[in-house]
């Protein structure tokens, strides 16, 4: 959009100061801060009560930050202003923060238009000037109650610190705040209530966001003193009033201490957001001032990261898999590398690199130097790091060493190896910066990238806990990489659980929604927050429950066999249809087998005949159906020609797989096997794709689940651009 304003950025800035000042302009912000941070259902929340979220004027945090940043940076007139008042002051004020939004996208433009750009000669999303837009008005990273649950692990080792310099523990802190997240809940639900007893010219919500110490002693059994003492921590202080902050990328003091004192006993809080936040981030400034605790703050820092990721992992791939401080030694006894978390699971590997930078203020201003810096120590390094150890971690000449010194005894031959890069903190538009500013690598086995924060992590690891759809995923979205346009990667995530992530050939670029995250949202919230809604988005989570291919899922992860993850991994490309096929194909063969007590099997072809498998269902010994299975894999295989073909062997009893087998080798015409398979037919198999691809109607429902019209889902929310 180029902008139509010919002022500029901060002759627009000084015009929202000078409304911010007007009189009862603080009963403007607890309109805005409604109307945009709260959500209104009844019964189970649906994707429908989001949707107010995407409205033209919804206006997101970090513009209502702008307004309570300038409203403190006066005394707080509080007296409630006239109904027409109030009218003008909302209308001016979604005008001018369209304006500025708009003039700060037009720089995009501006660049991609540039005669250098038009060229080839510059990438303008490079420049730190066209970033500024995504950082600021990029989505959050991280959901409300991670901020605020995460804080207390952050944390955990700082407690004595907390203590005797601040007068509370960590526990009473995440205590409190809990209670004012509820006491802010039923003081939105008052406040609704009571307009309908006030004459409309009185009509305010400000009271919604004022809450007092008697009011949250009420919620929770910590004394007073304590209350007003953590409250104290994240209150304006009251020899500032945001002087230095002139322009958006300015440090704001109302998001490091969100809350601003009425009186001694009586606070107003326009984002409880804003408040987990800054719980999650302002001790970082704390530690620093005190010069004898910073480096055991710091120390503690790159703990908790390392730790979380751990954790999570681990709920994954369980304890026995995951690894953590490996250090990777040379034959003389160097260390040649170092990986914060080493996942292994059967021939696929993940090295986790962590860091904790955060984006600078002179990056967010548009400067290159500082935006290349940042993203260097963050990113760039990190991801070189773990570049080298997966390099390394296949040299059996180096050993692997855990942090009890003890050498650790994996595979050293991995199909595949996946690179995360995890950084601690909220990095403002991590997706879209990786995308443009990222150098790396790609090799047979060592993928690309996968960058994230630790709630990415969390997210991802709390929905895929089964290690094939895990991995499977990290595999499509590392391979993948940059042909997905979003904004954030929940969409992405909610996106494969919805529809399993896929994207054509010959499709250059995959455009998603930030509203496709809408069911990962309130499965999040349900789960964490015990909010009444879906807890599993329907989509790949629930395609599979109760039918032998589920079943099949769990025996792979269960037996762990390098021999037959690769097979799990086709089974989830597979759509819906073939999937059925595959369902109705071995319950036939199982059955027939219980009937007759003889051998039955059944095959697919896949992708035009690239790959295959084949199922064997039968009472034979181990060893006679072990070669059996293979023969019959490396017969069908050569007759199509395919690079690669996969054999199972299930048990009629249990329905679970016996054993597998993978064939994974070029094509090569032989005498020996053009003999073999001479009388072998390839007319009676079946075909299959590894996805179904056929047009859908506007007003047919939409194949990813919701039960809405094509037209009104995934139609409007899915752009594919073709190359």
């Amino acid at each position: 959009m180029i902008s139509k304003s010919n002022r500029t950025e901060i002759e627009i800035f000084n015009d929202l100061e000078r409304l911010c000042s007007c009189s009862g302009y603080a009963h403007v912000i607890a309109h805005l801060c409604f109307k945009n941070n709260l959500t209104k259902y009844t019964g189970d929340i649906t994707t429908d009560d989001l949707d107010h979220i995407y409205s033209s004027d919804y206006l997101i945090r970090n513009e209502l930050a702008i307004l309570i940043g300038l409203l403190v940076k006066n005394t707080i007139d509080y007296l409630h202003p006239t109904a027409a008042s109030m009218e003008v002051m909302i209308k001016e004020t979604q005008k001018l923060l369209q304006e500025l939004h708009d003039l700060m996208s037009s720089t995009i433009f501006q660049n991609i238009f540039n005669e250098d750009t038009l060229n080839n000669k510059k990438n303008p999303f490079k420049d730190a000037m066209s970033l500024r837009e995504a950082i600021f008005y990029g989505s959050e990273s991280a959901y409300n109650f991670q901020y605020r649950d995460f804080s207390k692990l952050k944390y955990k080792k700082d407690d004595a610190w907390f203590i005797s310099n601040k007068g509370y523990s960590v526990e009473q802190a995440h205590s409190v705040i809990i209670a004012i997240e509820k006491l802010q809940v039923d003081k939105a639900l008052s406040t609704i209530e009571s307009l309908e007893i006030t004459p409309l010219h009185k009509w305010t919500l400000l009271p919604a966001f004022q809450f007092s110490i008697d009011d949250i002693y009420k919620y929770i059994k910590v004394d007073k003193k304590t209350i007003y003492n953590i409250l104290a921590s994240f209150t304006v202080p009251s020899s500032s009033n945001n002087k230095e902050y002139n322009s958006i990328d300015d440090f704001n003091i109302t998001n490091a201490y969100p809350l601003i004192s009425i009186d001694n006993n009586t606070y107003l809080l326009f984002q409880n957001y804003s408040l987990v936040e800054a719980f999650y981030e302002t001790p970082f400034f704390w530690f620093n001032e005190d010069k004898q605790y910073k480096n055991t703050a710091m120390i503690n820092r790159g703990h908790f990261t390392e730790k979380l990721s751990e954790d999570r992992l681990q709920l994954v791939f369980g304890k026995d898999n995951v690894y953590s401080n490996i250090d990777i030694i040379d034959s003389k006894g160097n260390k040649a590398g170092e990986i914060d978390v080493l996942v292994v699971y059967a021939n696929r590997a993940i090295i986790l690199q962590a860091k904790s930078k955060k984006l600078t203020l002179k990056a967010r201003k548009g400067n290159n130097f500082n935006l290349n810096d940042d993203f260097k120590k963050a990113i760039q390094d990190s991801y070189n790091q773990g570049y080298s150890c997966a390099n390394l971690i296949e040299n059996i000449n180096y050993n692997l060493i855990d942090s009890t010194g003890h050498e650790i005894s994996i595979t050293r031959k991995f199909k595949e190896i996946y690179i995360f890069c995890i950084v601690s903190d909220h990095y403002p538009a991590l997706s879209f910066q990786s995308q443009q500013l990222l150098e790396f690598q790609q090799t047979e086995n060592i993928l690309p990238p996968f960058i994230m924060d630790v709630f990415l992590l969390d997210v991802m690891t709390e929905m895929l806990q089964a290690p094939l759809y895990f991995l499977s995923y990290i595999n499509k979205r590392s391979l993948y990489n940059n042909r997905v346009s979003i904004s954030h990667e929940l969409t992405t995530l909610s996106y494969h659980l919805k529809q399993n992530l896929w994207i054509a050939d010959d499709l250059s670029m995959l455009m998603l929604h930030d509203d496709i995250a809408h069911d990962l949202d309130i499965a999040m919230m349900a789960r964490r927050q015990g909010i009444s809604g879906n807890k599993t988005p329907k989509g790949i989570l629930t395609l599979h429950t109760g039918t032998v291919v589920g079943n099949i899922i769990k025996n792979i992860e269960n037996i762990e066999d390098t021999e037959i993850i690769d097979f799990g991994f086709l089974l989830l490309t597979l759509s819906s249809d073939a999937l059925d096929l595959f369902n109705k194909n071995i319950n036939k063969i199982i059955n027939l087998t219980k009937i007759d007590g003889n051998h039955h099997d059944f095959m697919f072809s896949i992708d035009e005949g690239k790959t295959g498998i084949t199922i064997h269902c039968n009472y034979y010994d181990i060893e006679m159906a072990k070669s059996l299975l293979h023969e019959r894999c490396e017969m069908r295989k050569y007759k199509h020609k395919a690079a690669s073909w996969f054999g199972i062997s299930i048990d009629p009893i249990t329905a679970s797989i016996k054993f597998g087998t993978t064939l994974n080798f070029q094509w090569e015409k032989t005498k020996k096997m053009e003999v073999k398979v001479k009388d072998l037919s390839i007319e009676p198999t079946k075909q299959l794709n590894a996805r179904v691809i056929k047009k859908i109607g506007r007003n047919d429902s939409c194949p990813c689940g919701s039960n809405k019209k094509y037209k009104k889902c995934c139609l409007k929310n899915n752009t594919s651009l073709n190359q």
